[in-house]
């Protein structure tokens, strides 16, 4: 699986909104400057997140970002959903809409699996990764140490 710069990014913009989410509005560009990301770039993926109701925005000033929910309730899967669509996906098409036959015939089966694994681990939500407290099963995949090295 790969994990573009646009999720990434989105990601860690979600993330700073949920560390300051009981001080307010965050303008675009303090995120961009404490995430180390391109401003202009930032805006345009705060724009599809505000137009897929993952943040709010507001002019002016006093104006800025700020989650639309709390962070609790917004995975890290919603956040990248929102910005590239389904997360796992074969030749451009979910698992479910595919077909095989023959030997390849239980490979829909592992998609599946894929997809389901994939979501179980993006599942987690934004106040968890943004204050350090992965769920037990997250982390003990985290701490395996060959989790760490590319085979």
């Amino acid at each position: 699986m790969r994990i573009s710069a646009r999720a990434d990014y989105a990601v860690r913009a979600a993330l700073q909104l949920a560390a300051a989410q009981d001080t307010g509005p965050l303008k675009a560009e303090a995120i961009a400057e404490v995430q180390g990301i391109s401003h202009k770039f930032l805006e345009g993926i705060l724009g599809d997140m505000r137009k897929g109701g993952l943040v709010q925005s507001q002019r002016g000033g006093n104006g800025g970002y700020w989650l639309a929910r709390p962070a609790e309730s917004i995975s890290v899967a919603d956040v990248i959903r929102c910005v590239e669509g389904p997360l796992v996906s074969v030749r451009g098409e979910r698992p479910p809409d595919l077909a095989y036959t023959g030997p390849a015939e239980s490979l829909l089966p592992l998609w599946i699996a894929l997809r389901a694994s994939v979501r179980e681990v993006l599942g987690v939500s934004l106040a968890e990764v943004a204050s350090a407290e992965l769920p037990a099963g997250i982390a003990a995949l985290a701490d395996d140490p060959e989790a760490w090295t590319n085979p």
